[in-house]
């Protein structure tokens, strides 16, 4: 059973960035499946202050980020840097479709240029 443990904590130090960006911190870190392909987290921590309970806490949101997407998300986000930078949108096309979304087209709307997505904490099975 320690064998196990020990193993899972090793998949979780493969590497890690801190960057300290004002009151938030964000966090890089490397990870890898049971299967040892490699992904990444990325994990926004801010202090905020409960004043009911008067002491302060952190309040985390974290995204994965799997290899099969890492270029996709890499040209995404350099688009919408360049254009806060510059002011002028990339001349790369709004969005790269793969099959899952060319055959479910209720996932990503095209037509009014906003993306809606289901709420991930909705169960549907338990309605």
């Amino acid at each position: 059973m320690e064998e196990m443990e020990n193993k899972e904590r090793d998949r979780e130090e493969i590497f890690s960035r801190a960057v300290r960006a004002g009151k938030r911190t964000y966090f890089f870190d490397v990870k890898s499946t049971v299967g040892e392909d490699y992904f990444i987290t990325i994990t926004e921590s801010k202090r905020r202050f409960n004043n009911e309970q008067g002491k302060f806490f952190y309040e985390k949101h974290k995204l994965f980020l799997y290899k099969e997407d890492f270029d996709k998300f890499a040209n995404g986000l350099s688009d919408v840097i360049e254009y806060i930078r510059t002011g002028k949108a990339p001349e790369r096309p709004e969005f790269d479709y793969d099959t899952a979304s060319d055959q479910n087209p209720e996932v990503i709307r095209t037509s009014s240029r906003t993306i809606e997505f289901e709420d991930l904490s909705h169960d549907p099975d338990t309605n």
